[in-house]
C-alpha cells in the first residue's frame, strides 16, 4: 500500500469507552484502511497530528447482521486501531467531545 498517509486513517472513533481511553490512558481510537499495517497507522498519526506514537494495537471488527425490509443484510467488516501516545502529547481533534 504506497498510497498517502491520508489514505490510511478514515475516520476517529468517538464513544463512550473510547472518552475513557483518552481520558485515562492517553489512547485515541481511528477506524483505518484494512489494509495498513500498524508501521503505516503510526506514522500516519504521527505526521498528520504532529504527536510521538508509543504503542498500536490493530483489530478487524466484524460487521453486524442488520434486519431490512426485504430480510438481512451485513455491514463491511473494518478495521480498528487503537493508539496511544506519549504521555503529554493530545490530539486536539478530540478535546471538548
Amino acid at each position: 500500500m504506497s498510497e498517502s498517509i491520508f489514505s490510511v486513517i478514515k475516520r476517529p472513533v468517538v464513544t463512550e469507552k473510547t472518552n475513557g481511553l483518552r481520558e485515562e490512558m492517553n489512547q485515541y481510537v481511528f477506524e483505518v484502511n484494512r489494509d495498513a499495517n500498524k508501521i503505516q497507522v503510526r506514522e500516519a498519526v504521527e505526521k498528520i497530528f504532529g504527536v510521538r506514537v508509543v504503542d498500536v494495537r490493530t483489530s478487524v471488527v466484524r460487521g453486524k447482521v442488520k434486519r431490512t425490509r426485504r430480510g438481512f443484510g451485513k455491514e463491511s467488516n473494518w478495521k480498528r486501531a487503537v493508539v496511544t501516545l506519549r504521555d503529554g502529547d493530545t490530539i486536539a481533534l478530540f478535546e471538548g467531545v
